[in-house]
Protein backbone atom coordinates (compact mmCIF):
# COMPACT_ATOMS: atom_id res chain seq x y z
CA UNK A 1 0.00 0.00 0.00
CA UNK A 2 1.61 3.50 -1.02
CA UNK A 3 1.90 6.44 1.21
CA UNK A 4 -1.37 8.65 1.25
CA UNK A 5 0.82 11.43 1.85
CA UNK A 6 3.59 12.76 -0.77
CA UNK A 7 7.01 13.20 -0.67
CA UNK A 8 8.11 15.07 -3.31
CA UNK A 9 5.69 17.73 -4.49
CA UNK A 10 5.26 21.32 -2.93
CA UNK A 11 2.78 20.41 -0.62
CA UNK A 12 4.79 17.81 0.86
CA UNK A 13 7.68 20.20 1.44
CA UNK A 14 5.16 22.43 3.19
CA UNK A 15 4.24 19.36 5.38
CA UNK A 16 7.44 19.06 6.21
CA UNK A 17 8.21 22.23 7.81
CA UNK A 18 5.20 22.54 9.45
CA UNK A 19 5.54 18.94 11.12
CA UNK A 20 8.71 20.30 11.77
CA UNK A 21 8.13 23.59 13.45
CA UNK A 22 5.59 21.93 15.76
CA UNK A 23 7.77 18.70 16.86
CA UNK A 24 11.30 18.94 16.77
CA UNK A 25 11.79 21.00 19.50
CA UNK A 26 10.16 17.71 21.99
CA UNK A 27 11.62 15.66 19.40
CA UNK A 28 14.84 16.78 20.62
CA UNK A 29 14.44 16.76 24.20
CA UNK A 30 13.28 12.94 23.74
CA UNK A 31 16.68 12.20 21.62
CA UNK A 32 18.43 14.03 24.60
CA UNK A 33 17.23 12.55 27.42
CA UNK A 34 18.90 9.29 27.10
CA UNK A 35 22.21 10.81 26.26
CA UNK A 36 23.67 11.79 22.87
CA UNK A 37 27.04 9.83 22.79
CA UNK A 38 29.54 11.88 20.45
CA UNK A 39 30.79 8.15 19.62
CA UNK A 40 27.29 7.32 18.35
CA UNK A 41 26.07 6.37 14.70
CA UNK A 42 22.60 6.93 14.04
CA UNK A 43 19.75 6.36 12.33
CA UNK A 44 16.70 8.82 11.26
CA UNK A 45 14.37 6.78 9.60
CA UNK A 46 11.97 8.78 7.10
CA UNK A 47 14.25 11.76 7.38
CA UNK A 48 11.65 13.92 6.02
CA UNK A 49 13.34 17.82 5.33
CA UNK A 50 16.81 16.66 6.96
CA UNK A 51 16.28 18.83 10.35
CA UNK A 52 16.97 16.12 12.51
CA UNK A 53 19.32 14.25 10.65
CA UNK A 54 21.15 17.35 10.92
CA UNK A 55 21.01 17.98 14.74
CA UNK A 56 21.49 14.79 15.29
CA UNK A 57 24.85 15.08 13.18
CA UNK A 58 25.92 18.28 15.21
CA UNK A 59 26.08 15.83 18.17
CA UNK A 60 27.37 12.41 17.25
CA UNK A 61 29.63 10.89 15.09
CA UNK A 62 27.62 9.90 12.42
CA UNK A 63 23.62 9.22 11.00
CA UNK A 64 22.29 7.68 8.29
CA UNK A 65 19.63 9.56 7.07
CA UNK A 66 16.51 7.39 5.24
CA UNK A 67 13.90 8.15 3.28
CA UNK A 68 11.43 7.28 0.49
CA UNK A 69 12.63 10.45 -1.38
CA UNK A 70 16.01 12.24 -0.60
CA UNK A 71 15.78 14.95 -3.33
CA UNK A 72 14.34 17.62 -0.89
CA UNK A 73 16.80 17.14 2.02
CA UNK A 74 18.97 20.29 2.68
CA UNK A 75 22.47 21.01 2.44
CA UNK A 76 23.49 18.17 4.95
CA UNK A 77 26.23 17.78 7.49
CA UNK A 78 29.43 15.95 6.10
CA UNK A 79 28.99 13.32 8.34
CA UNK A 80 25.04 12.39 7.36
CA UNK A 81 24.91 9.66 4.58
CA UNK A 82 22.02 9.42 2.68
CA UNK A 83 20.44 6.37 1.78
CA UNK A 84 16.86 6.48 -0.44
CA UNK A 85 14.81 2.97 0.55
CA UNK A 86 11.91 1.56 1.86
CA UNK A 87 12.37 1.02 5.87
CA UNK A 88 10.07 -1.98 5.07
CA UNK A 89 13.14 -3.57 3.05
CA UNK A 90 14.69 -3.99 6.23
CA UNK A 91 17.70 -1.94 7.23
CA UNK A 92 21.56 -3.06 8.13
CA UNK A 93 22.85 -2.37 11.84
CA UNK A 94 23.93 -1.72 14.19
CA UNK A 95 22.71 1.16 15.17
CA UNK A 96 23.59 3.26 18.70
CA UNK A 97 20.37 5.49 18.14
CA UNK A 98 17.60 4.96 15.43
CA UNK A 99 14.65 7.87 15.43
CA UNK A 100 11.15 7.21 13.89
CA UNK A 101 8.62 10.15 13.80
CA UNK A 102 5.41 9.72 12.01
CA UNK A 103 6.53 6.81 10.24
CA UNK A 104 5.46 3.42 11.20
CA UNK A 105 1.68 4.71 12.34
CA UNK A 106 1.42 5.22 7.84
CA UNK A 107 2.79 1.37 7.62
CA UNK A 108 0.56 -1.08 7.45
CA UNK A 109 3.39 -3.65 8.12
CA UNK A 110 4.39 -1.27 11.33
CA UNK A 111 4.95 -4.61 13.32
CA UNK A 112 7.84 -6.06 11.37
CA UNK A 113 9.30 -3.08 10.50
CA UNK A 114 9.35 -2.05 14.29
CA UNK A 115 11.02 -5.59 15.12
CA UNK A 116 13.19 -5.04 12.36
CA UNK A 117 14.47 -1.40 13.94
CA UNK A 118 14.89 -3.43 17.24
CA UNK A 119 17.32 -5.85 15.91
CA UNK A 120 19.37 -3.28 14.42
CA UNK A 121 19.89 -1.41 17.49
CA UNK A 122 23.24 -2.43 19.12
CA UNK A 123 23.75 -3.87 22.34
CA UNK A 124 23.43 -0.60 24.68
CA UNK A 125 21.77 0.83 21.72
CA UNK A 126 18.28 3.00 21.89
CA UNK A 127 15.16 3.66 19.90
CA UNK A 128 13.03 6.62 19.89
CA UNK A 129 9.24 6.44 18.40
CA UNK A 130 7.20 9.26 17.93
CA UNK A 131 3.37 9.41 16.38
CA UNK A 132 0.18 10.90 16.77
CA UNK A 133 -2.67 9.26 18.90
CA UNK A 134 -6.49 8.81 18.71
CA UNK A 135 -7.06 11.62 21.11
CA UNK A 136 -9.95 13.91 19.56
CA UNK A 137 -8.93 17.24 18.84
CA UNK A 138 -10.99 19.31 20.54
CA UNK A 139 -11.67 22.85 19.27
CA UNK A 140 -11.44 25.72 21.80
CA UNK A 141 -13.04 28.59 19.17
CA UNK A 142 -14.87 28.33 15.86
CA UNK A 143 -16.76 31.04 14.19
CA UNK A 144 -19.93 29.80 14.41
CA UNK A 145 -21.58 26.37 15.38
CA UNK A 146 -21.83 25.25 11.87
CA UNK A 147 -18.31 25.17 11.97
CA UNK A 148 -17.56 23.86 14.94
CA UNK A 149 -20.06 20.60 13.18
CA UNK A 150 -17.81 21.28 10.09
CA UNK A 151 -14.62 20.41 12.28
CA UNK A 152 -15.68 17.34 13.98
CA UNK A 153 -17.18 16.04 10.66
CA UNK A 154 -13.96 16.61 8.86
CA UNK A 155 -11.87 15.09 11.65
CA UNK A 156 -13.91 12.29 11.61
CA UNK A 157 -14.06 11.82 7.74
CA UNK A 158 -10.34 11.91 7.97
CA UNK A 159 -9.21 9.38 11.05
CA UNK A 160 -11.71 7.28 11.46
CA UNK A 161 -12.95 6.90 8.16
CA UNK A 162 -10.31 7.88 5.11
CA UNK A 163 -7.02 6.87 7.40
CA UNK A 164 -8.18 3.39 8.40
CA UNK A 165 -8.80 2.54 5.21
CA UNK A 166 -5.27 3.26 3.98
CA UNK A 167 -3.65 1.34 6.32
CA UNK A 168 -2.77 4.24 9.18
CA UNK A 169 -3.32 3.47 12.71
CA UNK A 170 -4.03 6.66 15.38
CA UNK A 171 -4.19 3.64 17.88
CA UNK A 172 -0.24 2.71 17.50
CA UNK A 173 1.15 5.28 19.27
CA UNK A 174 -0.23 4.02 22.62
CA UNK A 175 1.02 0.73 22.43
CA UNK A 176 4.53 1.29 21.77
CA UNK A 177 5.84 1.58 25.14
CA UNK A 178 4.18 -2.67 25.81
CA UNK A 179 5.60 -3.60 22.67
CA UNK A 180 8.88 -2.19 23.72
CA UNK A 181 9.01 -4.07 26.47
CA UNK A 182 7.80 -7.39 24.91
CA UNK A 183 10.52 -6.89 22.55
CA UNK A 184 13.01 -7.00 25.90
CA UNK A 185 14.05 -3.74 25.84
CA UNK A 186 14.63 -1.57 28.90
CA UNK A 187 14.34 2.13 30.11
CA UNK A 188 11.02 2.13 28.60
CA UNK A 189 9.42 6.30 28.83
CA UNK A 190 6.91 8.33 26.93
CA UNK A 191 6.85 11.77 26.23
CA UNK A 192 3.59 13.69 25.92
CA UNK A 193 3.29 16.73 23.82
CA UNK A 194 0.37 18.97 22.62
CA UNK A 195 -0.40 22.66 21.96
CA UNK A 196 -3.17 24.71 20.81
CA UNK A 197 -3.22 25.90 17.30
CA UNK A 198 -5.10 29.13 15.72
CA UNK A 199 -6.17 29.44 11.93
CA UNK A 200 -3.05 30.67 9.47
CA UNK A 201 -0.52 29.19 12.31
CA UNK A 202 1.41 25.69 12.07
CA UNK A 203 -1.34 23.30 13.22
CA UNK A 204 -3.86 24.42 11.72
CA UNK A 205 -1.88 25.42 8.53
CA UNK A 206 -0.72 21.64 8.65
CA UNK A 207 -4.68 20.40 9.13
CA UNK A 208 -5.23 22.37 5.77
CA UNK A 209 -2.06 21.10 3.98
CA UNK A 210 -3.04 17.49 4.46
CA UNK A 211 -6.87 18.17 3.37
CA UNK A 212 -5.24 19.05 0.31
CA UNK A 213 -3.48 16.00 -0.59
CA UNK A 214 -5.76 13.95 1.28
CA UNK A 215 -9.01 15.40 -0.97
CA UNK A 216 -9.78 12.60 -3.61
CA UNK A 217 -9.45 10.14 -0.59
CA UNK A 218 -12.13 12.57 1.37
CA UNK A 219 -14.62 12.72 -1.68
CA UNK A 220 -14.54 8.92 -2.05
CA UNK A 221 -15.41 8.61 1.48
CA UNK A 222 -18.55 11.14 1.50
CA UNK A 223 -16.93 14.86 2.03
CA UNK A 224 -18.28 17.76 -0.02
CA UNK A 225 -16.27 20.26 -2.28
CA UNK A 226 -18.17 22.80 -0.06
CA UNK A 227 -17.35 21.21 3.05
CA UNK A 228 -14.01 21.50 1.68
CA UNK A 229 -13.68 24.56 0.45
CA UNK A 230 -15.12 26.30 4.15
CA UNK A 231 -12.83 24.07 6.22
CA UNK A 232 -9.60 24.93 4.42
CA UNK A 233 -10.61 28.60 4.82
CA UNK A 234 -11.71 28.03 8.98
CA UNK A 235 -7.78 26.91 8.29
CA UNK A 236 -6.67 30.14 7.79
CA UNK A 237 -8.98 31.60 10.01
CA UNK A 238 -7.72 33.27 13.70
CA UNK A 239 -10.46 33.37 15.28
CA UNK A 240 -10.28 29.15 14.98
CA UNK A 241 -8.42 27.76 17.18
CA UNK A 242 -8.12 23.87 18.43
CA UNK A 243 -6.13 21.23 20.44
CA UNK A 244 -3.68 19.81 17.84
CA UNK A 245 -2.72 16.06 17.81
CA UNK A 246 -1.21 14.50 20.54
CA UNK A 247 1.96 13.38 19.96
CA UNK A 248 3.67 10.32 22.36
CA UNK A 249 7.36 10.02 21.98
CA UNK A 250 8.45 6.57 23.41
CA UNK A 251 12.03 5.19 23.52
CA UNK A 252 13.62 2.36 24.99
CA UNK A 253 17.36 0.45 25.22
CA UNK A 254 18.50 -2.63 24.14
Amino acid sequence: MSYLFGTTSELAREQLDCLGNILDAPTQWCLERGGLSPAARCLDVGAGSGRIANWLAARTREVVALDLDTSGFPDLAPNVEVLQQDVRDGVAGPYDLIHARLVLMHLPERDQVFAGLVDALAPGGRIVIGDFTTRRLHPISTPSPEDEALWARMQYLSHEVGSPARGISFSWAGSTAARMRAAGLHDVHTMEYSETTAGGTDGCLLHRNLNRQAEPLLLSVGATPDEIGRYRELMTDPSFSAWFYQFLCTSGTR
